[in-house]
């Protein structure tokens, strides 16, 4: 029997889920303006379904594309920023390489060295790749980095950590518009599905290479919901 495909149960059809969810991540919309525009082209639903289907077929279309993802230059460049979960402020590390390709995200309640620690052991197990520079500038990871990437060179330096500071902006003004997250585990859909469509949208896949920039998002997703 063939594997049941991850749209199945649902009302709509997979085109327009996919659609709900491209449209989401890649825009600056809320949930209530993809109510609106599906509304406004017949398809009529409310917005917690929008909510559901990114936190549902977010993950299950970044997976889809993992092994058509270019390998991630050795020049790493790590920080911090920091998001609202239900009030409380969270952290978010991320970390992109010297072409512009966001490595990973992750969410975290706290600041040190174990959420460091974690970040990187799920950067360097998903990506089978080891730096050979990081660039940060942040007294907590000398400690982690001699740990788990020893051979790497860190760098620590305060001007020379610009490519994510710049890119901590990209995230930012997309999570404005956005009614605010509500747990940690939707908080890192969201984020990881914003670095997934980054990642897409630059080029850091071989899906869609054909086609044109303006159309690779489009059709890399409807490729992908054949996968899943």
């Amino acid at each position: 029997m063939p594997p049941k495909s991850a749209f199945a149960g649902f009302r709509f059809p997979p085109e327009v889920i996919v659609v709900a969810v491209r449209w989401y991540l890649r825009f600056n919309l809320s949930y209530r303006d993809v109510e609106e525009l599906l509304v406004e082209r017949g398809v009529e639903f409310d917005h917690v379904t929008v909510y559901r289907w990114v936190q549902r077929f977010t993950p299950l279309l970044a997976d889809a594309a993992r092994f058509s993802r270019h390998s991630p230059g050795d020049r790493w460049f790590a920080d911090e920023t920091y998001v609202k979960v239900n009030g409380v402020w969270r952290y978010v590390y991320r970390a992109v390489d010297q072409h512009g390709q966001v490595i990973d995200v992750l969410v975290s309640a706290r600041r040190d060295a174990g959420a460091a620690r974690r970040f990187f052991r799920r950067a360097l197990s998903a990506l089978k790749v080891t730096p050979s520079e990081v660039v940060t500038d942040a007294a907590v990871y000398p400690g982690v980095l001699d740990e788990l990437v020893p051979s790497a060179w860190h760098h620590v330096e305060q001007y020379a950590n610009n490519p994510i500071e710049a890119d901590h902006s990209q995230l930012k003004h997309r999570l404005r518009p956005m009614r605010g997250l509500r747990t940690d585990k939707t908080a890192q859909v969201i984020i990881a599905g914003h670095a997934f469509m980054q990642n897409l949208r630059r080029g850091h896949y071989e899906l869609a290479a054909d086609a044109p920039p303006v159309t690779r998002v489009s059709v890399a997703f409807a490729a992908l919901a054949l996968a899943i």
